[in-house]
Parts: structure tokens; C-alpha cells; sequence
């Protein structure tokens, strides 16, 4: 599965890249920078090695595990003192004694390796310039798509540092020791890459697979957003639109169906080919266990959605939230799933949900089964929350006959654009409230939830809120929400702070039958999934800088939080 490098599939088309061009060329260094960046074929060559730094900046957001870990939306379950077993639990009680800056940087860290590909890519643009023999239009072509990766890199490193120190593709002014950019001119330079990307791009229909104007105008609209520069966030929100994205009638392709299947949300996407063994493996580590025990093996069910991410959903007719207060105890009241609205069935598989023609089991004993927090070191594909993952997890992979996944990875797209524009319009104020609830309302209505509209204020923003929590679930992007709005210290539900997760326990009392197991009935009794108190520390709104940076440039020192 790691072989994935080997090959990156780059949104929006499929592909001009060929696995077996891509795979069969030459070593590059086997040949001069001069003759590498002569022609458009040869220059295109070596932009595709650079392309895997998008694949490793969307999978490397913790090295612990998925950051929805670090939130109330997903609980890894092993007690094992492991990367997604116990150590994002770990991050997420915030005991400081532990959060120390080498700590941190382990898991939270990639300094030294996005810089790695910041040189690259500088040392692409030096060479494209002073050797490049193609047309100017491909030469812009290609400067565009290098300057696209380094604006992507550069935005991880400003979200987790806030000060960086910027190096341009001016390779004979670099100096061992340099201070600092200030905060303002590290956006200021991914504004300018990425403008520079989508004014010289083409767009996803004459892209052949590469980087296109849609895929920088999209990420602008994020960095941007992170930026606090709200008018560029809706200047590029609005440069999207206009290229023809829009949202997938079913919620559930806009995040797996490919771009080749004609899917018109996606606007930066992976995709994979078990022809070419270019597979992930985020089906081993999130698919149901039972998919794994009832044949015998082991898999699954590293990380699963808290009790507390189900009660995020609303009922489906949009009459506002279930009263969970029953299940707070124990009971055998059958929860309200059913009456829940499509993003939480697309998104969380529940006791008795339909998966891959059988239902799902997560109860004691039962074919995914349960696990005891705390008691249990290995979950070995149970749950110790009552749930599963469904969102991302492909129903249709077959993970006895085969290890690695193929079905896509959702890097952008256009609803995140949506809520992107919708968040900065409330910041614009009050004269654009009305874009703000149209969004909101757009949004919604995918999923056929009712949205009068005409909110401002406080309530305009709980609406915005909400959406991204429920709509970009498990996208990456909740726990560095609560971190960019500056609430994640905060208790919660506002913040990370002074709160514990939990699930259901789930154990079958056996009064149904075989012919009709609807009659079966459960006891559902409210459990923690955590040791103590989650707490989100201030200085983790900006990571420390790793020790190898510290010692090698004399002109930089230690933030202040972490001195």
C-alpha cells in the first residue's frame, strides 16, 4: 500500500499522468538539470514527483492518527501507546507535562519535511526559468502548477506556525541564517503563488489531469479564509463558481464518486488503481471488524465516530435536534437513527445498519462486537463506542481479497468552497448576511433540510458552524476549525476543553426471533470512552520549532509558548 508514491492520480481528470510513463522514466539524476528542464515532456516528468507533496500535506496532518481524534468527533480505541491506538487520546487530554516541544513536534510537526519540498520546488522554478525551451505558455503552464505546490505547503506550515521563514526560487540569495516573515507576508506570499497559479492555468477541461485554475481559485478560498482576508476568500469562492462546479445531487458522491464518473463537486481528488497496486489503506483501519472476523482475520475499527458526533445531527425532517437524555443512562429504548437526517447515514454506521448485505453488529458479542475502554487494550476490529466509520469506506471493497482500497481520497471540494465563502461573508457583516444564509440554505437542501433563512448574528453563525461540523465530517478540517477561530480552549461544546467522550454500550437481550430480528431488544448504556478530561492548552495554537531548526539557523529562536 506505502507503494502509492509510486504514482499520484491528481484531480480532476484521470489522467494524463500514466502509471506506466510515470514509472518507467529514467532517474533524474541520471541526467542534467539542463536536459530535465529543456522540453514541456521532460519538465512535465519531474513536476510529478513534486505532486506527491499534495498527497503526503492531506495524508500527514497527524502522525498520530486522523485529527478528528483530536476533537469530539472520533475515538481511536486502543490502549496500546501507539499512533491511532493511544497517543491521540494522549494529545487531546492536553496534560502539560507530556505536550512538551518535542512531543508535540513528533506528532504535529512537519517543518522539516514541507520545507524539503519547498526546496524542491524552488530549485523546479530556478531551473524552469534559466533552462526551459518550451513555449511561454507552457512555461507559465508549469511555473503555475510548481507554484501551486509550494503556495500548499507553505499554507501547512503558516496554519500550524503562524511565523515562517519564506524562501523564494531566487536560489542564489538563500543564507543560513534567517529570521522569521512576518504573519502577513507569508499569506501575502501564498496569495500571490496562488493567483499567479490560477491566472496562468487551464481549467479542468484542458488540464489533462494536471493541476488546473480550478484546483488554485478552490484552495485560495481556504488558505485565505485562515488568512482572515475575507474579500479574497469570496473573490476566489466566486472564480470557482464560475468555472461550473457544483454540488452532487446525493451527498455520498461528492466525496466518492471520481471525477471520471462524472463527479462535478470534486475539485482536488486522489484516485487509485489496484492494477497498478496504487492503493490506501484507509479501508483496513476504518472498515467494520466484522468485515474482518466473520472470515476469521483481523482488521478495522482502529478509529470510530463518539456518541458525541451522533448527537451533532439533526432530525431529517428539520425539526431541530433529538433529546438524547435516555440514552445518557441506560435503556432499552431503540435510539433515534432512523429519524436522523442523510449526512449522519452517510457519514456513521449504527447498530443494524445495512453493510455489505448483512447488519451491522457492534454490540457484546456480537460479528463487529464491542470493546471496554480502558479495560481492553486491543479493540481487534470491535468498537468502544457503538459505531463505525461509514463515510470514506468503501462498502464496495472486498478487504479479505484485498488489502488496499481504491476508492477516492476527497483532498477539495466545492461545498467546502461553499461554507468557505458563507464563513467570510459573516465576518464581511451585516450587508452580507444574505449570501451567508443562501449558502447555508443551498448546503441543506441537498440533503432536503427545510432553511428559512434571514439569520444574522450569533444565530447565522451557529448555522455556518453546524454545517461544516456535519458536512465536512471527517475531512480534516474540524479540529483546525476550533484552532483558526481561536475557541479550542474554550469548554465545550464551544471549545476542546473540560469534556469527556462517550458511547454506547450496546448488549443484546435475545427476545427476537431468527425469522424477524426486528424484534430484537438491546439495552444502549452511556459510557466514557476517556481517562479524564479532554483540554485544549493555548500554546498549541501555534507548534513549536523542532530542535534541528533551532540549532542550524542562529537568526531564529523558540516561539514563546514553548520556551
Amino acid at each position: 500500500m506505502k507503494k502509492l508514491h509510486k504514482i499520484i492520480l491528481l484531480a480532476g481528470v484521470i489522467l494524463g499522468i500514466t502509471s506506466c510513463d510515470f514509472l518507467d522514466m529514467d532517474p533524474t539524476d541520471r541526467v542534467s538539470d539542463k536536459v530535465m528542464w529543456e522540453s514541456t515532456e521532460n519538465a512535465e516528468y519531474h513536476v510529478n514527483y513534486l505532486y506527491t507533496y499534495v498527497y503526503d500535506v492531506l495524508m500527514s496532518q497527524c502522525a498520530a492518527g486522523l485529527t478528528e481524534a483530536l476533537t469530539d468527533q472520533l475515538k481511536y480505541g486502543s490502549y496500546n501507546y501507539n499512533a491511532m491506538c493511544f497517543i491521540p487520546s494522549e494529545i487531546a487530554y492536553g496534560d502539560a507535562t507530556t505536550l512538551t516541544a518535542s512531543y508535540v513536534d513528533a506528532y504535529l510537526g512537519y517543518w522539516g519535511s514541507w520545507y524539503q519540498g519547498i526546496m524542491k520546488a524552488n530549485n523546479a522554478i530556478s531551473n524552469l526559468k534559466a533552462f526551459g525551451q518550451m513555449s511561454d505558455e507552457d512555461k507559465l503552464r508549469l511555473e503555475g502548477e510548481i507554484r501551486f505546490i509550494r503556495a500548499y505547503l507553505y499554507f501547512d506550515l503558516m496554519k500550524r506556525y503562524k511565523e515562517i521563514i519564506i524562501y523564494d526560487e531566487k536560489m542564489e540569495e538563500y543564507q543560513k541564517d534567517k529570521k522569521f516573515s512576518t504573519e502577513a507576508e507569508g499569506w501575502e506570499f501564498i496569495y500571490n503563488d496562488l493567483k499567479f497559479a490560477a491566472e496562468n492555468l487551464p481549467d479542468r477541461t484542458k488540464s489533462g489531469g494536471r493541476i488546473d485554475q480550478g484546483m488554485a481559485w478552490g484552495f485560495m478560498s481556504r488558505a485565505m479564509l485562515y488568512a482572515k482576508q475575507y474579500e479574497r476568500v469570496v473573490e476566489a469562492a466566486d472564480k470557482v463558481a464560475a468555472l461550473g462546479y457544483s454540488l452532487e445531487a446525493n451527498y455520498k458522491d461528492a466525496y466518492s464518486k471520481s471525477i471520471a464518473a462524472g463527479n462535478t463537486e470534486a475539485i482536488l481528488q486522489y484516485n487509485f488503481d489496484r492494477a497498478s497496486d496504487v492503493t490506501h489503506s484507509f479501508d483496513f483501519y476504518y472498515t467494520p471488524g466484522g468485515d474482518y472476523t466473520l472470515f476469521g482475520e483481523a482488521g478495522g475499527g482502529y478509529g470510530t465516530p463518539t456518541q458525541e458526533m451522533v448527537e451533532s445531527y439533526e432530525y431529517a425532517d428539520g425539526s431541530g435536534f433529538p433529546d438524547w437524555e435516555p440514552w445518557h443512562d441506560s435503556t432499552t429504548e431503540t435510539p433515534p437513527y432512523e429519524t436522523l437526517e442523510p449526512r449522519f447515514h452517510a457519514t456513521v454506521l449504527y447498530n443494524g445498519s445495512s453493510w455489505k448485505g448483512r447488519k451491522i453488529e457492534p454490540y457484546v458479542k456480537g460479528a463487529d462486537g464491542w470493546m471496554e475502554w480502558n479495560t481492553e487494550r486491543e479493540p481487534k476490529g470491535r468498537t468502544c463506542t457503538g459505531y463505525y466509520l461509514r463515510k470514506m469506506v468503501d462498502e464496495g471493497h472486498d478487504v479479505i481479497a484485498y488489502s488496499g482500497g481504491t476508492q477516492p481520497l476527497i483532498a477539495l471540494r466545492y461545498a467546502e468552497v461553499l461554507l468557505n465563502k458563507a464563513e467570510a461573508c459573516y465576518f464581511l457583516g451585516d450587508t452580507h448576511y444574505p449570501a451567508a444564509n443562501e449558502i447555508v440554505k443551498t448546503i441543506r437542501a441537498r440533503v432536503d433540510l427545510p432553511f428559512d433563512g434571514g439569520l444574522a448574528g450569533q444565530d447565522l453563525w451557529k448555522a455556518i458552524r453546524q454545517e461544516r461540523k456535519v458536512e465536512l465530517a471527517f475531512e480534516g478540517h474540524w479540529y483546525w476549525d476550533l484552532r483558526r477561530w481561536g475557541v479550542a480552549h474554550q469548554k465545550y461544546p464551544e471549545g476542546l476543553s473540560g469534556y469527556k467522550l462517550h458511547g454506547l454500550k450496546i448488549e443484546k437481550n435475545n427476545n427476537g426471533t431468527d425469522d424477524d430480528p426486528s424484534d430484537d431488544i438491546y439495552t444502549y448504556t452511556y459510557v466514557s470512552v476517556d481517562d479524564q478530561n479532554r483540554n485544549f492548552l493555548p500554546k498549541m495554537y501555534r507548534f513549536p520549532l523542532p530542535e534541528s531548526e533551532l540549532s542550524s539557523n542562529k537568526a531564529v529562536e523558540q516561539y514563546p509558548e514553548w520556551k
